[in-house]
């Protein structure tokens, strides 16, 4: 299939086959729902009223929904409108000879991405972060309570997760400030006040939610694979410090709360299907409500990569190339123990992954893991800069990727600065 409205590289990350959506607006327009197809946004409002999802059984009129500044009530809609919307717009996009196409003015219908505002895609009503990445439980553990402690006895028995600050996602693009609060650098002493002088990444992905399920009535894994709209980048920032000093025994608070950043694009899992892989062994086998009877392998071939611009230059350098099918838990496993004790997820929850690691040193998702806790330098190329965490006016960029044969399916980029602290 080859998208023929409008050019699109072998190289980018939004060909036909990706079709994300997101929620954007130009100097000429309020903020509302998108398609990126090459390096065009097109608006589904505008297709909507042209016609083009009138044939889609509960959709209803499709302005509506594609009008409003989030995705929420299109994600409360479920696949089978998701697919169908997709499948109509794929195919608008390829043939010459849609009677669509013949009456669509390109002007008003699809737009330059270099000339919109991108915007969080949903309102997030609600934000778990999980701690599904193997490696990263072993190193962290590993780092702290020694190799013969490293896993907790809960860890390979189930999807450890916190829940996060809604509030404090922020899109791609949005500077944050670096955290005050507690730390204790010196044991024995007591706890100072001030920024974090240990600020890292997270190298994640995210998934928001779709259709939900009812306060007091759990989620099956089959009904949790289907109940997942799409999957974002996601740097989940953290002050280490901080976060040490104040994580027993509830868990994460200031260290973490300060912000979250997501990517802007939402990859449909249909987009995703061929790049299904198996998860690793899980061993020992989950409960039955986590294994289920779904034929299809829970993991996902997603390329990752994180990289830096220090504040002492203008060039990138990369950190960190991991993988989305190293993660032990998977998307829908995480989503089915969220909800198995009743919890109501909504359209546009959005679950965090937890970093995710992979076996070799390279692979790591975080600073804390490639510099040990501080305990070795991260050089950043041939630059002679070094890192042991975040410094002041650096810039963390993520991106990620499937690669398809003559296409790649991408999310666009995750990028937050640090600016410094504010004066308390």
């Amino acid at each position: 299939m080859e998208c023929t409205f409008v050019s699109v590289s072998p190289l980018s990350d939004f060909p036909i086959q990706n079709l994300p959506f997101g929620v954007y607006s130009t100097s000429g327009s309020s903020a509302r729902v998108g398609v990126a197809i090459g390096d065009h946004v097109l608006d589904l409002s505008a297709l909507s009223s042209l016609g083009l999802f009138a044939q889609i059984d509960g959709l209803g009129s499709g302005c509506e929904v594609f009008s409003k500044p989030y995705l929420n009530d299109f994600m409360a809609l479920g696949r089978p409108v998701w697919r169908a919307v997709r499948k109509h717009l794929q195919e608008f996009l390829s043939n010459d000879s849609h009677p669509v196409r013949q009456q669509a003015d390109r002007s008003l219908v699809c737009v330059e991405l270099s000339k919109v505002t991108m915007h969080l895609p949903a309102k997030i009503g609600d934000y778990t972060d999980f701690y599904a990445s193997r490696e990263h439980a072993t190193n962290v553990g590993v780092m702290f309570r020694g190799k013969d402690n490293a896993l907790m006895p809960n860890w390979t028995h189930l999807p450890v997760g916190y829940h996060g600050r809604a509030s404090s996602v922020v899109v791609s693009g949005t500077p944050l400030h670096r955290p005050n609060g507690q730390r204790r650098p010196d044991a024995s002493k007591p706890p100072v006040f001030g920024p974090s002088v240990r600020l890292d990444y997270e190298l994640e992905m995210a998934f928001f939610v779709g259709p939900g399920n009812d306060l007091g009535s759990p989620m099956s894994l089959e009904e949790a694979e289907d109940c997942i709209f799409g999957v974002v980048l996601m740097n989940d920032w953290s002050a280490r410090d901080i976060q040490a000093w104040e994580y027993v025994p509830l868990g994460p608070f200031l260290g973490k709360n300060f912000g979250t950043t997501v990517s802007p694009w939402v990859v449909t899992m249909d987009a995703l299907e061929p790049f299904r892989v198996a998860q690793p062994l899980q061993d020992p086998p989950p409960l039955p409500y986590l294994s289920g009877s779904l034929a299809a392998p829970g993991g996902y071939d997603i390329s990752l990569e994180v990289h830096i611009k220090p504040h002492e230059g203008s060039e990138y350098h990369l950190l960190t190339k991991s993988n989305l099918k190293y993660m032990y838990w998977a998307l829908r496993q995480q989503l089915a123990h969220h909800s198995v004790g009743g919890c109501n997820m909504r359209p546009g929850d959005l679950c965090g992954t937890g970093t995710i690691s992979g076996p070799t040193e390279d692979s790591f998702g975080s600073m804390l893991e490639l510099s040990w806790s501080g305990q070795k330098d991260i050089v950043l190329g041939a630059s002679g800069v070094t890192r042991k965490f975040i410094d002041d006016d650096d810039v963390i960029r993520i991106t990620g990727h499937c690669q398809g044969n003559g296409f790649r399916i991408g999310f666009g980029e995750c990028v937050g600065q640090i600016l410094p602290a504010k004066h308390i």
